[in-house]
């Protein structure tokens, strides 16, 4: 009987001792939950900066072709105090649409005579300084954009200017 008696008091004693716990403590909950949220966090930065962002190209631009016309060299006097002076200028064109080229064709006396209007008052003066250039581009582009029906010149390039 004391054997007894000695077991059940070891049973006791063992049923008052905290058991250990059977199960995942918070310590470990939390350490996963941390993993977790970084990984996901990973793959979501992942997804945005590499899938995303090379799905989103910006489209290729095709260079634009513009339409250029050429127009004979103009000779004409100029004025100015010292002299006679001339002034050789060669001009093109650039036109907004390809089938006003055919209408500059037909009118191409009319044009020619109209800057021709434009060029012979200039002074030398006028036509040295940049911005009198300006304005003479800009001048010039009004007259032919007045003559035109179909399409318009946006630019006027001076490709030879000799003043002599």
């Amino acid at each position: 009987m004391a054997k007894d008696k000695k077991d059940e008091r070891e049973e006791q004693e063992q049923d008052q001792q905290p058991k250990p716990k059977k199960g995942i403590s918070i310590k470990w909950i939390i350490i996963i939950s941390v993993a977790v949220l970084i990984i996901v966090a990973g793959a979501g930065a992942g997804y945005y900066f590499l899938i995303k962002k090379s799905a989103v190209k910006e489209p290729v631009q095709k260079p634009v072709v513009v339409t250029i016309w050429p127009m004979e060299a103009f000779i004409v006097n100029i004025i100015d105090t010292s002299g006679e002076r001339y002034l050789k200028l060669v001009i093109q064109l650039e036109l907004s649409e390809p089938g006003a080229i055919a209408e500059l064709e037909q009118i191409k006396p009319r044009l020619r005579d109209s800057i021709l209007d434009l060029l012979t008052p200039k002074t030398y003066k006028e036509l040295m300084d940049v911005a009198g250039k300006q304005r003479l581009r800009e001048d010039i582009a009004g007259r032919v954009n007045n003559l035109l029906s179909k399409g318009k010149v946006t630019k006027v390039y001076f490709t030879e200017f000799v003043v002599q």
